[in-house]
């Protein structure tokens, strides 16, 4: 082969966003992975399929078959939309290769699962259950810290926004925390404290530390709020972003996380990077983590 495929995708990262993009690549290889494959009338060079996936909302394409391999947005009317065998071309693609955590098998499974003719499963860019994940630099009480901040689309008048669901701040986790059965004997109000006007609180006062042990069983902190009034006192600052991730919960039985991956190659760009399947119990706590209702 005379040309280099690392400077062909260097060339593809320069191309403008706006840009129509036109990819035609001409390999001589023996590889069964670059053979070619057929769809109604067109020939599909494997090695299109191989090409970086350069924006997120390409991602929701290709995983959903709304693209041709040309990287052209494809019409609900056409015969190629939504494809089964063009999705399971994409889907197969979109998975970080250097992850060896990501078996073939379990590859094999969720694509056969989300491109089941009978019942077919798409993500949706506007539905819920899917939240970005933004790690960040702030200063609290002049020092460095990150903070994990979580976002996720809310509809706003006749479009949308991103709005802030959550955060996690190992702070804040520090502050509050789950007594043992055992620590928390001492720690409560005698169910009769009506009859004294409620003169033990003096007590459940006196040590702030443990006034978690007042709360009821089912009592969560809500970081959300304690960032924003950290923020408005002036204690929390904000300096820069480390990096950026997207957690998808819209899958049924599954969860994965896509990363973007800046590196030479044709397995770049925006990629499954980890894969899970899940039950109802552990998506419920999960979604718990990414927003704060």
């Amino acid at each position: 082969m005379n040309f280099s495929i690392q400077r062909f995708i260097f060339t593809l990262k320069r191309t403008s966003f706006y840009g129509f993009i036109l990819v035609f690549i001409v390999l001589f290889c023996h590889d069964n992975a670059f053979a070619q494959y057929s769809l109604g009338d067109t020939k599909l060079d494997a090695t299109a399929f191989f090409a970086q996936t350069k924006q997120l909302t390409q991602f929701f394409r290709r995983f959903n078959g709304e693209e041709n391999v040309m990287g052209v947005k494809l019409d609900s009317s056409s015969m190629q939309f939504r494809n089964p065998r063009l999705r399971s071309e994409f889907i197969r693609i979109l998975f970080d290769n250097k992850n060896t955590n990501i078996t073939d098998n379990l590859k094999l499974q969720f694509i056969n699962d989300v491109t089941n003719e009978q019942k077919p499963k798409y993500l949706s860019f506007r539905g819920n259950d899917w939240y970005a994940e933004v790690n960040a630099v702030f200063t609290f009480q002049n020092r460095p810290v990150n903070l994990l901040i979580y976002l996720e689309l809310e509809k706003s008048g006749l479009g949308y926004k991103w709005v802030i669901s959550n955060v996690f701040f190992d702070s804040f986790s520090q502050i509050f925390f789950h007594p043992k059965s055992s620590e928390k004997s001492s720690s409560f109000l005698h169910p009769m404290s009506h009859e004294i006007d409620f003169m033990n609180l003096r007590k459940a006062f006196a040590d702030p530390k443990v006034i978690d042990y007042y709360a009821p069983n089912d009592f969560t902190p809500d970081y959300l709020t304690l960032f924003f009034v950290e923020l408005k006192n002036g204690n929390l600052t904000y300096k820069t972003i480390n990096s950026v991730k997207f957690n998808f919960l819209q899958i049924d039985g599954w969860y994965f996380e896509v990363n973007d991956f800046n590196r030479s190659g044709l397995n770049s760009g925006w990629l499954v990077s980890n894969i899970l399947k899940i039950s109802e119990s552990e998506k419920a706590r999960l979604l718990k983590i990414y927003n704060h209702d």
